[in-house]
């Protein structure tokens, strides 16, 4: 029924139907998060709010409980800032202008985006992750306990996957109510951060090379299109030495930035997760292009002014 409907939005739709089914899906992680008002776990003062973070905060501002209501009110606002941050960083660009060979007067900006390769690289590194953590508690369950030990519950509790999992450090500090809650906690969600940018560029180079993404396959596409550099000759070795200026800075810090971006929300106890939020607003982003483009010329004029056109 996916591959069916993502059949018929691409043909009659905008975009990819399958990208539309997961930002369909964090969105509603994150609406139910948010304003569930069914009757969630026992608060801090004995009182039992509402599972959603909305009519919690609310209910413990009544109930004169600021703990709940800071733990409610921090991952709304580090939700939205993340928001901001993601669609700030995805609309950051870098322009190369190109011009027609054959038509003279007519040229074109190529767009690099700040976020080359996407969020693929975060993807890849939190499913290594998770298949740490699958492997280490089978090792675990054989009595090696080479990657690290877990409870009963299956939760680690120590070695390399305990470093590698999130910590929702916000979370730890308010309900300690104070910010020395001892060196671990700190190491954790520093180490876990390090490991998402490091991983991160590291597949974003890898992806780079195997996507067709480098300079060199940019390059002849370009040529292929009838594209060149303004006042250079037609060659495919100019153009290819220009774009290595601007692709493998951009792979580089784009995969650090989503890295520290996906970690950030992570230990911030965001709704939803980190990973899910770059993926829903880079989906959702590409969309709005998407609509952008094909529409731009038969819109409102107001409307098109709200587009970007």
């Amino acid at each position: 029924m996916i591959l069916f409907m993502d059949e018929v939005i691409s043909k009659w739709g905008f975009g990819s139907g399958i990208s539309l089914f997961i930002a369909a899906g964090v969105s509603k992680s994150i609406f139910v998060q948010a304003f569930n008002w069914l009757p969630g776990p026992e608060g801090i003062a004995g009182v039992t709010y509402s599972a959603g973070a909305v009519p919690a905060l609310f209910q413990s501002l009544a109930a004169g409980d600021p703990t709940t209501a800071g733990l409610m009110a921090a991952p709304l606002i580090f939700t939205v800032i993340v928001f901001a941050v993601a669609v700030y960083a995805q609309s950051m660009k870098v322009e190369i202008p190109l011009s027609f060979g054959m038509v003279r007067g007519h040229g074109v900006r190529w767009p690099l985006s700040f976020f080359y390769t996407s969020n693929i690289p975060v993807i890849l590194v939190s499913a290594l992750i998770a298949n740490f953590q699958l492997l280490g508690n089978f090792l675990n369950n054989k009595g090696i306990s080479l990657l690290g030990t877990f409870n009963t519950l299956g939760q680690p509790t120590g070695g390399f996957v305990y470093w590698v999992q999130p910590i929702n450090i916000v979370g730890t500090v308010l309900q300690q109510g104070t910010i020395f809650v001892g060196a671990t906690p700190y190491l954790q969600a520093l180490f876990y951060i390090l490991f998402l940018m490091i991983g991160a560029m590291i597949f974003s180079m890898f992806w780079v090379q195997t996507a067709g993404m480098d300079a060199r396959s940019q390059a002849k596409n370009m040529m292929n299109s009838g594209l060149q550099i303004p006042g250079f000759r037609r060659d495919e070795r100019v153009l290819e030495r220009l774009l290595d200026r601007y692709i493998w800075p951009l792979t580089i810090m784009g995969g650090l930035a989503v890295g520290f971006l996906a970690g950030f929300a992570d230990i911030t106890g965001v709704l939803s997760s980190g990973t899910g939020i770059l993926l829903a607003v880079m989906i959702i982003y590409r969309l709005y292009e998407e609509i952008s483009k094909q529409h731009m010329m038969d819109m409102n004029p107001m409307m098109r002014k709200f587009m970007g056109g």
